[in-house]
């Protein structure tokens, strides 16, 4: 298995990665920049917390410290390109996809190499995966990409962390091997949710039709994607809001 600072530095930057989906999180719901530095650090940070204490050591955030960094940087980078950035719910999950891709494959390796069995490692890779970007939106109150039923997303990281456990048990893990990995994790997820591929619901059949059909016009950040026109809308629609607030009170009638 490759040495530790590969994995430090997958981590690095899937945490950036998600991170930047935090803060674009914030931004699309008009959050200030603390509060996107949060979601950052949640996004970024939550799932491999999640993982080290589960392995019981000190979670990597802590004994790493440069991975706090990420977070920050993402802060910056949301708040200063912000007024220039279109298409904000795409940016999101692209961006969030890629985290995903790279904590998968991240979280199986480093948990196979405190010697978990496979399917304790590739239970904690998708747990590094998916923990963070699950407490993120939960914070936001959006609903979670794990839960909106809309197209695949526990499944590519199992897949992804499923073939990094192959790999290490084949001694074909490094550097390549991991870059190849999480490249594929991210394009599975991203086509994924572009074709709206789906698992089965076997509640669908009793579900409310009427409330099924209101939540898909109150469209999740990972819902079904859209047309180009749908985040220009929002934008005009947030646009209306701001003129509105600036308004002077008018007199009474």
């Amino acid at each position: 298995m490759e040495s530790s600072p590969l994995l430090l530095w997958f981590d690095l930057v899937g945490v950036f990665f998600f991170a930047l989906s935090g803060n674009l999180l914030a931004a699309r719901k008009n959050i200030d920049i603390t509060g996107g530095l949060v979601l950052g650090l949640l996004a970024g940070l939550g799932g491999g917390i999640i993982r080290d204490v589960l392995l019981g050591v000190t979670p990597l955030a802590l004994t790493q410290p440069v991975l706090l960094v990420a977070p920050f940087a993402a802060a910056v980078v949301v708040y200063l390109m912000g007024a220039h950035l279109h298409r904000v719910r795409t940016l999101i999950v692209v961006f969030d996809a890629a985290g995903l891709g790279l904590f998968c494959t991240f979280g199986t390796a480093r948990a196979l190499e405190h010697g978990m069995p496979i399917a304790s490692a590739l239970l904690l890779g998708v747990v590094t995966a998916v923990g963070g970007g699950l407490m993120r939106d939960v914070v936001a109150n959006e609903i979670p990409a794990v839960f909106s039923g809309s197209d695949l997303y526990i499944i590519p990281a199992t897949t992804g962390a499923a073939l990094t456990a192959l790999a290490v048990a084949t001694d074909l893990w490094g550097p390549v091997a991991a870059a190849v990995l999480s490249a594929f994790a991210f394009a599975f997820r991203m086509v994924a949710w572009r074709l709206q591929w789906r698992v089965p619901a076997p509640m669908r059949g009793w579900s409310m039709r009427g409330f099924d059909t209101r939540l898909r016009r109150d469209r999740a950040v990972f819902g079904r994607p859209g047309k180009k026109k749908d985040d220009d809308d929002e934008a005009r629609r947030d646009d209306d809001v701001d003129d509105y607030r600036d308004r002077p009170p008018g007199p009474r009638r």
